[in-house]
């Protein structure tokens, strides 16, 4: 058998969906400025699906100091790899103030997120470790340990009990091999929009000897009295040992970091393979992170107006009846119930009739039978707009309760 077969016989669980969603359902393209209102497929649509929290995207003193940056350096400098030739001052900078923002003694700069989680789980265990993590981790926590040659045990989704049960097996097998414990969770789960229940979970530090890895993506700059993130918010910043953000959501650029103790993140500067082989964050990237930073622990405005559109809007939607699960954070998922083919008449319907875009999310990343429409509340949208979308969410709700919507997928 070729190796190439299975991209024509099995293109997988949503790309089997490929010739009738593509350009539309999946990889849609959005233009014009990044805000509240863009244009898809040459019409202007009230857009919910972008993670630019703070409205930070387009901000002009946001785009002054990325144009600033780029006709000063270029997107090429510094070249190489941060160990080799790829250091500068303003990446330790940004280090330096990012740890300080997020309380912790050090940082590091990683070129993506998604690539930084994956290096950072493969650098910190060996196969005589133990990973213990929440069975919605994201992608990215999943992959990372797919490189662990040890154990790893998962737990339902925020089950306290269920974790110690797993902490007391991977305690007998690190007693065994010599080997210490991980933790990793997520402090805002991105689909669902609850919290990891950090506050429980550092409860059982003491007895289980372990360490703890927060992945708070979404929470970064959006959660806590000054947005430094989840663990702020629970007030467990001194016991969450290593502290995971990106700049791709509140702060909407490219990049993330890992904050921690000096010796551990020391540690991983001379053994993350995915920094150690790839070149440096180019220089625009990082000033414009610098501002970004400021501008979010200096402006607190731009958190202040999310979280009026946050509570506005998620009030609203659970007053007309939907379904918005347990969510604690600007994330906002509206569960319907329906297969694929009811999924696309509804999203259809919202594009084209209500001119309202947003994530559609079903089988495999949610139970067969859910239809998740994901909104991302900003600091750009309006209480108009919060008005509109969920009126509009409850006639499509009402449609769909009285079968208007066909089995039948839209052909786009």
């Amino acid at each position: 058998m070729d190796v190439f077969d299975k991209c024509t016989i099995n293109m997988g669980p949503l790309g089997q969906y490929a010739d009738q969603t593509e350009g539309y359902f999946m990889f849609p393209k959005l233009e014009g400025e990044i805000s509240n209102r863009m244009i898809f497929r040459g019409k202007e649509r009230l857009i919910w699906s972008l993670n630019n929290y703070l409205g930070l995207a387009n901000h002009p003193e946001v785009r002054k100091a990325d144009a600033d940056a780029a006709a000063k350096f270029g997107m090429a400098y510094p070249m190489g790899a941060r160990m080799m030739s790829g250091q500068s001052e303003y990446h330790e900078q940004l280090e330096r103030e990012l740890a300080d923002y997020v309380g912790r003694e050090a940082s590091y700069l990683l070129n993506y997120g998604y690539q930084g989680m994956v290096s950072v789980i493969n650098s910190m265990v060996d196969r005589k470790d133990v990973i213990v993590y929440d069975s919605e981790a994201h992608a990215c926590i999943i992959d990372g340990m797919r490189l662990h040659f040890g154990k790893r045990f998962v737990y339902p989704h925020n089950n306290i009990e269920n974790l110690e049960t797993q902490l007391k097996r991977a305690k007998r097998l690190t007693e065994q091999s010599g080997g210490g414990i991980l933790v990793i969770t997520e402090g805002v789960y991105g689909m669902s929009g609850d919290l990891g229940k950090l506050k429980d979970i550092v409860e059982l530090k003491k007895k289980y000897n372990f360490r703890l890895l927060v992945d708070d993506a979404h929470g970064f700059g959006t959660m806590g009295p000054t947005g430094a993130g989840t663990d702020e918010h629970f007030g467990v910043q001194k016991e969450v040992d290593l502290f995971f953000g990106t700049f791709a959501k509140a702060m909407a650029g490219i990049g993330g970091f890992i904050a921690g103790d000096k010796k551990v993140i020391k540690y991983l500067m001379y053994n993350m393979r995915s920094q150690i082989f790839a070149k440096s964050l180019p220089m625009p990237m990082v000033i414009g992170a610098l501002k970004r930073l400021e501008m979010i622990r200096t402006q607190p405005e731009h958190r202040e107006k999310l979280w009026l559109i946050v509570n506005a809007l998620q009030a609203g939607l659970k007053e007309a009846g939907l379904d918005i699960g347990h969510t604690e954070s600007p994330v906002t998922p509206v569960m319907l119930y329906g297969g694929v083919g009811e999924a696309t008449q509804i999203t259809y319907d919202l594009r084209e009739n209500y001119n309202i875009f947003c994530s559609i999310v079903t089988y495999p990343v949610v139970p067969k039978g859910v239809i998740l429409l994901r909104l991302i509340p900003t600091a750009v949208h309006t209480l108009e707009d919060v008005h509109y979308t969920i009126k509009a969410f409850r006639e499509v709700k009402d449609k769909l309760d009285q079968k208007v919507y066909s089995t039948e997928m839209v052909e786009v």
